[in-house]
């Protein structure tokens, strides 16, 4: 059937992805011990690949061992082995056999590294994560050093990904990481030429961008994930972001995808903060109430030409047209809906009206205990809990080919506790071998 989502979409630099749907950047935890892609993620981005997206977008590829997102991530750092060359190459082959892009989205977690990884976290500030449990530590504020080497960092992972034939690269430059640590005055507080103004808080990711562009040249797309804004008072807010995004698109970025929130207001997971959420200055429509972000999308889009993406609540293919036909988004990004049923993309565009919501059906707590779900932490908690049970889908694709939608988010939750606990355990064990 004919469909906007159908459409090709030819980027700034000369690719083509072949349609509007993009499977967005979501955290696998699938790499081996030593950071390295496994059979595992490999069968995983096939069966992805085979399920319709024009773009696949990895989740986060780190270019700092010291400061991962989670236990599992793949690590690009230094120079590669001929294992991680080889073990890269086949990840990048196998998301790409349906003649779609595969885009490396390249990050470093900066203070929202666990403890269990890094007690002392490198970040632009001694600010600490304002999140309850103590999972993350006070931060150490980077030398100038650091941060040069940071950023050779983000384009030498890009360098290595493009030369085992991944067709692109996102710089995670949102969701509280590093550079949007940078963005932030809520977490940079420097005084040199990396904080303070606007202007020197993006410092840090338009040298990023620039170092990328070098690495890999004019003819590969380079892309930015940026939060439309932080959703904290005083943090890094919707004016900001769209004088970014021109920044950007005056460095000759290719795509932006849009989103929001941190680990302290998770707006992305659609979770309640600790906070009370900052208002902004955006009109909201009937459509931002299916897909979270398609307003401040929407606003951008009046003031730009740079191909935006959203990602974010959309399931309705009737929303995500509209979206598409009024100028809101360029690409719809899918993130859940492919952790359960993973051809999604390929049923949309066969006229699949609306995708499957699981989220109603998944709790934490027995139906008499519901009225916790008042009390903010056990709300968030329930929420990350669901977010574990969608890990451990991830998984299971790439373990099995399909997702185990009759798992409970109890097991889920119990897994995915063991399977980072053990990882943890293994690398320490090799390390201590290599020593």
């Amino acid at each position: 059937m004919n469909s906007l989502l159908a459409e090709e979409l030819q980027l700034p630099c000369g690719a083509t992805l072949p349609n509007r749907i993009a499977k967005a950047a979501m955290t696998e935890g699938l790499a081996d011990p030593l950071g390295r892609p496994t059979e595992a993620l490999t069968n995983l981005y096939r069966v992805w690949s085979e399920g319709g997206s024009g773009l696949l977008l990895s989740g986060n590829i780190q270019i700092d061992s010291q400061h991962l997102e989670r236990p599992g991530n793949v690590i690009i750092e230094g120079p590669p082995s001929e294992e991680l060359k080889r073990s890269l190459a086949q990840w990048a082959a196998a998301a790409t056999v349906n003649g779609n892009h595969f885009w490396a989205q390249i990050s470093h977690a900066g203070r929202q590294t666990q403890r269990n990884i890094n007690p002392k976290p490198k970040a632009p500030s001694a600010v600490k994560l304002g999140v309850p449990g103590g999972q993350f530590g006070l931060p150490e504020p980077m030398s100038i050093e650091t941060i040069q080497s940071a950023i050779q960092g983000y384009a030498h992972a890009a360098k290595v990904v493009v030369d085992a034939g991944f067709t692109g690269v996102q710089i995670h430059a949102a969701h509280g990481y590093l550079i949007s640590q940078f963005l932030s005055p809520r977490s940079n507080l420097r005084k040199d030429q990396y904080g303070g103004s606007l202007e020197n808080r993006a410092r840090f990711l338009l040298e990023v961008v620039s170092a990328t562009r070098a690495a890999i040249g004019p003819n590969i797309p380079v892309s930015v994930k940026l939060n439309s804004a932080d959703f904290q008072r005083g943090g890094f807010n919707f004016e900001d972001s769209l004088v970014v995004l021109k920044w950007l698109e005056a460095a000759g970025v290719d795509l932006v995808e849009i989103s929001g929130g941190t680990y302290e207001q998770p707006k992305l997971l659609g979770i309640q903060g600790i906070e009370d959420e900052a208002p902004q200055a955006v009109a909201t429509s009937t459509k931002a109430r299916e897909a979270y972000f398609v307003d401040f999308a929407k606003a951008m889009q009046s003031e730009v030409t740079i191909p935006l993406m959203v990602t974010g609540g959309f399931r309705k293919r009737a929303v995500m047209e509209a979206a598409l036909e009024d100028g809101s988004a360029d690409i719809i990004g899918l993130g859940r809906p492919l952790c359960v049923v993973a051809d999604s993309p390929k049923q949309l565009l066969a006229g699949r009206e609306e995708l499957d919501r699981f989220e109603q059906s998944l709790s934490l707590l027995p139906q008499w205990l519901k009225f916790l779900e008042r009390i903010t932490t056990i709300r968030a908690i329930a929420s990350f809990a669901v977010q574990y049970w969608y890990y451990r889908q991830i998984a299971a694709i790439g373990e099995n080919g399909e997702a185990d939608k009759d798992l409970s988010v109890w097991t889920a939750t119990k897994w995915l506790l063991k399977q980072q606990s053990d990882w943890i355990k293994r690398r320490k064990a090799l390390l201590s071998k290599q020593d």
